[in-house]
């Protein structure tokens, strides 16, 4: 059993298709990257797959659940347990430390855990930059601060939206070599990327336009580095 699969999944705004009878199958410990231009449906999927809206039609099963069918109070639960979020504003709380803003998801999910959360930190090479505010930091610093914030409760699938788009290179290819080691761990990747250098690195990319795949690639040269 795929551990994501879309059904024929739909999204419709009156007479607009967002999303027009789109099927997809992610199996655990891939990374998928999605691709296509503004208003092709990417964020619209990745809102449904994270359990932040809901298909008008079809199926979306996570570990075999349909969460179209789910409540609003179910969906923030299976958000909560199965799903780490990363977005390209990164979200961060300006007036709480890094090592704060980590510990903020774990407060949703368990018990706030400092240790745990300097460990995640560690994790993405920030260990000595836990106690910096959002505004002391740079962006590539805040975006592995949001990579340990969607990893601090041991998510079964990351989904990143745009997570390099506000980056310079530099830190472009830092975020990916993360994405390259949660791969390596057996994490479950679907990355959404204007970016070609980006979808490049992921095992497959798919082409979404007018609410519909349009294509897919295969990397036949699968190494999850980013070329510099």
């Amino acid at each position: 059993m795929s551990l994501l699969e879309l059904r024929n999944v739909s999204k419709i705004y009156g007479n607009l298709h967002a999303l027009d009878k789109v099927s997809l199958k992610v199996e655990q410990g891939e990374w998928v990257a999605i691709m296509g231009p503004s208003g092709s449906g990417k964020s619209t999927m990745m809102n449904i797959i994270g359990c932040m809206d809901k298909a008008s039609e079809g199926e979306v099963l996570l570990d075999g659940v349909d969460i179209a069918k789910e409540s609003p109070k179910n969906l923030t639960k299976i958000r909560r347990d199965k799903i780490g979020l990363i977005f390209q504003q990164f979200h961060l709380v300006s007036y709480l430390t890094a090592v704060e803003n980590v510990m903020l998801a774990q407060y949703y999910h368990s018990i706030p855990d400092e240790k745990e959360a300097l460990e995640a930190l560690d994790r993405v090479g920030l260990a000595d930059r836990a106690r910096h505010i959002p505004s002391q930091l740079s962006g590539g610093e805040q975006q592995r601060v949001c990579v340990a914030r969607a990893l601090i409760n041991y998510p079964e699938i990351v989904l990143a939206d745009e997570p390099t788009g506000n980056l310079d290179e530099a830190n472009e290819a830092i975020v990916v070599e993360l994405f390259r080691k949660l791969h390596e761990e057996g994490t479950t990747l679907i990355v959404v990327t204007h970016d070609p250098e980006v979808a490049e690195v992921a095992q497959r990319t798919l082409v979404l336009r007018n609410g519909k795949f349009d294509h897919e690639t295969i990397n036949p040269n699968f190494t999850g580095h980013i070329k510099l």
